[in-house]
Formats: structure tokens, C-alpha cells, sequence
């Protein structure tokens, strides 16, 4: 890609965050906020915000870039004819968006036909912006802009480990996750997309998640990937098309965790 081409990915990737955070905050903590729910036999929510979000995105990227795919939780599929794929869930975590708790976040990734090349991680309430990939590593919040960076090598028994669920998927996946959780000093649950925010900001050393779709995962990889981390199924491929997720701060955790996993008997999906 040349300079000018990364920047308009850049820029634009920096449009669609800031129009999902105008799109959902007037939303957030309201008391007379309602959810619908997607699937029957579980509770699946989603509200105007979320709606409103993927629709705000859709329309920047149809001015824009109208060449690129469009993969988004709320409104399906567009093909592209440029090789690229921006892939949007505009409210992850939207079980504690509707319960007024900061975890959830805008997600955008854009993509090539190899997983996420850039990305972002988007928390509009508290300010924080999580960027990584086509050399930018960084966050924005609060605090001014710093330098985003994995935590380095240490034992299992010494590190920390967030999880979306604690059944994390299937009851077979559970127990997998449950071994690693044993090996670990401190497991916290209820973070959605935050928790792997806090992993490539060097808070936190692992996050292991299942039954995730692409939408969930795009942008927290480019972004762990910039900061040093990395992120893979559990059997160790590449993990942009979802399902079981690992993501660690460095070679060495990964390893441990992965070990552990691949242990559990699971088919290699």
C-alpha cells in the first residue's frame, strides 16, 4: 500500500468510530431503554444503538470506500471488489451496554483475504480508543495518547486471565477453559471486548473466549497483533473467522494456555 492509501484506511477507520460514538451514547444508561431479542432460545439483545451504530458506519463507507466489503453483526454482507473487508460490530457487548456497565465497545477491523490488517477498538463512554496495525500501536483516552504494549513473559501461575462467560461455550469447551483457569493466578469475568483492550494495554496476560463470530474477534486482533501479542484458536491457526479464541500477551503464555487446550480431547475447529 502506499502512504496515502494507509492513511485513508486510517482516516476512515477513525470516521466510522467516531460516528458510532455519536450513534450510541445518547443511548447509553438510559432507564427507557428497550432490547430485542435475536435468539430464541437464548437472550440475544439488540437496540436501536446497536442498529444505529452499523447504519452510521455503512454510510461513511459507502461514500468512501464503496469498493470494499462490508461484513457488520446487525445487517449482513456487502462484496467488494477491492480485496478488502471492513468487518464492524458496532456495540460488543451489548448484555452490558443495556445494563449500563462500560465494557462493551465499537469493534472495526478491516481485512484482507489473510485476517484483520488494522483495527479498533472503541470504548465512547470512558474515551479510550485502541488502535493497532499499518504501524500505529496506541491508544487515546483520558490520560492523553500512549504507546500500547503486551505484557512480557511470565509463568502461568502468575498471570491473569478474562473471559467473556464463565460457561465459555459448550460444556466440553468449559472444562478446557476451567483447567487453564487453575494453572492461573487471577481469572475475571464480564468484560467483553474490553478484556482484550486491557491485554494489548499490558493490563492482562490471556483472554480465552468460544462460540465467537469474526465480528468479534477483527479488530481485538489487529489490535493485540501491533502491541506484540498474539491471538489463535486453540489449536493454534489463525482465529479471524471466530469460534474458539486464545489471545496472549507473549510466545511463552500463549504456549502454556495452548497446551493446556489442546490437551481437552476438542475437535481442532
Amino acid at each position: 500500500m502506499t502512504p496515502e492509501q494507509i492513511a485513508d484506511i486510517i482516516d476512515t477507520a477513525h470516521a466510522l468510530a467516531d460516528a458510532a460514538r455519536r450513534a450510541v451514547l445518547p443511548h447509553f444508561r438510559r432507564t427507557d431503554l428497550t432490547a430485542d431479542n435475536k435468539d430464541a432460545a437464548a437472550f440475544d439483545p439488540v437496540t436501536v444503538a446497536d442498529r444505529a451504530a452499523e447504519a452510521a458506519m455503512r454510510d461513511i463507507l459507502a461514500a468512501r470506500r464503496p469498493e470494499d466489503g462490508i461484513l457488520g453483526e446487525e445487517m449482513g454482507n456487502v462484496e467488494g471488489t477491492s480485496g478488502l473487508t471492513w468487518v464492524l460490530d458496532p456495540i460488543d457487548g451489548t448484555r452490558s451496554f443495556i445494563s449500563g456497565t462500560p465494557t462493551w465497545g465499537v469493534l472495526i477491523a478491516l481485512s484482507d483475504e489473510s485476517g484483520p490488517i488494522f483495527g479498533i477498538i472503541d470504548q465512547p463512554y470512558t474515551g479510550e480508543r485502541f488502535v493497532g496495525g499499518l504501524g500505529l500501536s496506541e491508544m487515546t483516552g483520558p490520560l492523553g495518547k500512549v504507546a500500547l504494549g503486551a505484557r512480557p513473559a511470565r509463568a502461568l501461575s502468575e498471570a491473569t486471565l478474562f473471559s467473556t462467560f464463565p460457561e465459555v461455550g459448550t460444556p466440553a469447551e468449559g472444562a478446557a477453559f476451567r483447567e487453564v483457569a487453575k494453572a492461573v493466578r487471577l481469572v475475571r469475568y464480564g468484560t467483553d471486548c474490553y478484556a482484550y483492550a486491557l491485554l494489548a494495554a499490558g493490563q492482562i496476560d490471556l483472554v480465552i473466549e468460544a462460540g465467537l463470530h469474526p465480528y468479534d474477534v477483527g479488530g481485538p486482533i489487529a489490535v493485540i497483533e501491533a502491541a506484540g501479542g498474539i491471538v489463535t484458536n486453540w489449536a493454534g491457526g489463525k482465529a479471524h473467522g471466530g469460534g474458539r479464541v486464545l489471545a496472549a500477551a507473549n510466545a511463552e503464555v500463549h504456549a502454556a494456555a495452548l497446551e493446556i487446550l489442546s490437551e481437552a480431547g476438542l475437535d481442532r475447529s
